[in-house]
């Protein structure tokens, strides 16, 4: 099955979750990118033991960071899915990119053309 979703997505694929780093969120964001969100392992059911959980944190405190600099933490989510989820992982991409729209532009991109 040939999925689609907006080109607007940059599929970055890491063997765990877990192995998203803060700093890779928060660059991601500092780069330009108007919202990132992570897709891992259901609850419970993480190759890795504990892989999607660590990653919830990291994203929980990414969304921390942004609010007390002023920025919608809603441009950082966790979502997570089965690898046969195939669907609501489009789906989910679509929500996404609908939702950053919503919001508008990034601020930290108008504060780096200045």
């Amino acid at each position: 099955m040939r999925l689609s979703y907006p080109a607007d997505i940059k599929v970055i694929q890491v063997p765990c979750t877990g192995r998203v780093d803060i700093l890779h969120l928060l660059n991601a964001i500092e780069d330009g990118a108007d919202g990132v969100y992570v897709a891992g392992c259901l609850e419970g059911e993480c190759h890795y033991i504990e892989g999607n959980l660590k990653a919830r944190r990291k994203v929980n405190y990414v969304k921390k960071t942004l609010t007390e600099l002023g920025i919608e933490p809603e441009r950082v989510e966790m979502y997570n899915l089965s690898s046969a989820q195939g669907a609501r992982f489009a789906e989910i991409a679509i929500e996404m990119v609908e939702k950053i729209k919503a919001l508008g532009p990034s601020p930290i991109k108008s504060s780096h053309a200045a």
